[in-house]
C-alpha cells in the first residue's frame, strides 16, 4: 500500500491525532519528549506570531505512520524545524526501516511549495534520518551540508551494579557533602519535584524571575525574558498534566527555593532541560546539588535509562557525563551558491574560532564598523 501525504497549515486539536502521533514518536529509535504532539502543540500556541506550521502527515491506510512537524518563514520559501527553538532533538518521525520512504514523500510534498531552503538544527546523528535526507535531497534537486552541532553529555545510569556504584560516587564526594552543609547553615535543605500543573504553575515566577536574573548577572539575556517563552513552559505542564512527565525539581533551603530544573521523566530519559539558581547562593553550587540528587535519584527508578544533560558545552555537563550524544545542523537548498555560502560560511568560521587571536582581531575591527554599518550585527551572528 503506498504512502498517502495530508499536509496541515495548523496542527490539529485532535485527541485521535494525538495518540496516534503519540505512537509514531514511541516507534522512533530513542523516543523523546520533543517528539510527541503535546510538544508541537504547545510551541504553535505559543509562537503563533512567529511561525507558520507546515505539518506533514503519512498514512497508510487509516494508520498514522510517519510525521515531519515543519514551519515556514513568512515567504513560505525557508523550511525548519517547528521545533528547533525550543527542542534539544528534531526529527522526522516513522519507525526507522521507513524513514527514507517517508522523507521522500516529504521532499515530494515540499516540491509543490515555494520552499527553496531547509535548516533543519538539532538533528540526532545516530537516527536514520541523515541518510535518508541524503538521499531525498539527490533525488529532489537539493544540495545538501551537515556539520557537527551539539555534542550532548549524557548519564547513562547502566546496569543495577553500575547504578550503585554511580550513586555511592555521587554520594561520596566531599564538595557534595561540603555544599549542603554550608546551605544547611541557613536551614534545612530539602529536594522536591513538582509534577502537577496547579504546583508547577504557582513555583514558575520564582524559577523565571530566577533565570532572568542569573543571566542578568552575566550580561546575557534570559530566554524567560520573552512573554513566548513563559507561555510555552506553562503550556507543556498544562499538555501533560496527570501524566507526569513535566518535572520541576527544587533545592530548597526552608522554605526558599534556590536552584530549579524545569525537566521531563519521558520513556526512561530524564531530561535536565533547563536549569537555573539563586545567584545569591553561587558560592555553595545549588544547582550541581540538585543535578547530583536527580541523578542519584534516577539510580533507583526501575526503567530509568538515562539522565540527559542536553544541548550546551557547560564545563560541568562533561565532569557529570559518561556518555555523548552527537546532534547535526542540516542545510539543503536548490541553490548551488547558496550552498557554497553555508559551507564556506561555516568553514571560515571554525578556522576563526581555532584561533582565538584572529577571531578577536576580526571582532574588533567588526566592532569599529558597527556605527557605519547596520548590517554588522548580521555579519558578527555568523562568527558565533
Amino acid at each position: 500500500m503506498s504512502l498517502r501525504i495530508v499536509v496541515h497549515r495548523e496542527i490539529p486539536e485532535d485527541p485521535k491525532l494525538l495518540r496516534q502521533w503519540n505512537d509514531v514518536a514511541l516507534q522512533m529509535e530513542r523516543p523523546e519528549v520533543f517528539y510527541t504532539c503535546e510538544w508541537a502543540l504547545a510551541v504553535q500556541s505559543s509562537y503563533q506570531a512567529f511561525l507558520k506550521p507546515l505539518l506533514f502527515l503519512g498514512y497508510e491506510g487509516d494508520d498514522l505512520v510517519g510525521v515531519a512537524s515543519l514551519a515556514t518563514d513568512a515567504a513560505e520559501e525557508t523550511v525548519s524545524f517547528l521545533a528547533a527553538t525550543t527542542a534539544d532533538y528534531c526529527e522526522f518521525l516513522t519507525e526507522p526501516l521507513r524513514r527514507t520512504e517517508f522523507v521522500h514523500a516529504v521532499f515530494a510534498g515540499l516540491g509543490k511549495t515555494k520552499a527553496s531552503f531547509m535548516a533543519l538544527a538539532n538533528l540526532p546523528e545516530d537516527s536514520a534520518t541523515p541518510a535518508a535526507l541524503r538521499a531525498a535531497a539527490g533525488k529532489h534537486g537539493f544540495h545538501v551540508y551537515m556539520r557537527a552541532a551539539y555534542l550532548c553529555a549524557q548519564v547513562e545510569l547502566g546496569s543495577g551494579e553500575q547504578r550503585q556504584e554511580l550513586k555511592a560516587s555521587l554520594v561520596g564526594k566531599k564538595k557534595l557533602r561540603r555544599y549542603l552543609r554550608a546551605m544547611e547553615r541557613e536551614g534545612p535543605v530539602t529536594f522536591s519535584h513538582l509534577r502537577s500543573q496547579a504546583q508547577i504553575q504557582a513555583a514558575l515566577p520564582d524559577f523565571a524571575n530566577a533565570h532572568v536574573a542569573r543571566f542578568q548577572a552575566t550580561q546575557r539575556i534570559s530566554s524567560l525574558s520573552t512573554p513566548e517563552r513563559r507561555l510555552f513552559l506553562e503550556e507543556l505542564a498544562r499538555r501533560f498534566s496527570g501524566t507526569g512527565v513535566v518535572t520541576l525539581s527544587m533545592l530548597t533551603i526552608g522554605d526558599r527555593p534556590v536552584a530549579w530544573n524545569y525537566g521531563f521523566q519521558f520513556d526512561g530519559s530524564w531530561f535536565w532541560y533547563q536549569p537555573t539558581f539563586d545567584s545569591r547562593q553561587e558560592e555553595n553550587s545549588p544547582g550541581y546539588c540538585l543535578l547530583s540528587r536527580i541523578v542519584i535519584e534516577a539510580c533507583d527508578m526501575d526503567g530509568m535509562k538515562v539522565v540527559d544533560l542536553g544541548l550546551g558545552a557547560e564545563g560541568y555537563k562533561e565532569r557529570f557525563g559518561n556518555n555523548t550524544r552527537q546532534t547535526l545542523y542540516v542545510t539543503l537548498t536548490r541553490s548551488w551558491r547558496r550552498h557554497l555560502q553555508e559551507v564556506v560560511r561555516y568553514r571560515a568560521a571554525s578556522l576563526l574560532k581555532r584561533s582565538p587571536k584572529v577571531e578577536s582581531a576580526v571582532r574588533r575591527v567588526l566592532g569599529r564598523l558597527q556605527p557605519a554599518r547596520g548590517a554588522t550585527s548580521r555579519t558578527k551572528k555568523h562568527l558565533d
